[in-house]
């Protein structure tokens, strides 16, 4: 667990954020959960949310699209890949609705 070692070692929540490249409220919260509780505390329970709609055949697809671009599936070039987008992207090529918000975690 490198936020535990870090909080051990005392450093502070935008330094763990930075260092882990996470936001830096999630390392508020960390350090919080790991102050009541200890290492355990920060144990992963594993994903939440809905399961993933898309069968392993099609998330190998959608790497292979995600690694060309947005320019090659009807974006702008240069453009960055945003939730928004990459939702469009399954949406056009799997025929599977999701909302950018669920993507995000």
């Amino acid at each position: 667990m490198q936020a535990a070692e870090l909080f051990e070692q005392k450093v502070k929540p935008p330094e763990v954020a930075r260092r882990l490249l996470v936001i830096r409220k999630s390392t508020y919260q960390w350090q919080q959960v790991w102050r009541d509780g200890g290492v355990r505390s920060l144990v992963s329970r594993g994903a939440s949310g809905s399961r993933c709609r898309l069968s392993p055949c099609c998330l190998e697809r959608l790497a292979a699209y995600l690694e060309q671009g947005p320019a090659v599936h009807g974006g702008v070039e240069g453009r960055v890949r945003t939730a928004a987008w990459v939702a469009t992207l399954i949406g056009r090529k799997f025929h599977v609705t999701y909302a950018s918000r669920v993507l995000l975690g």
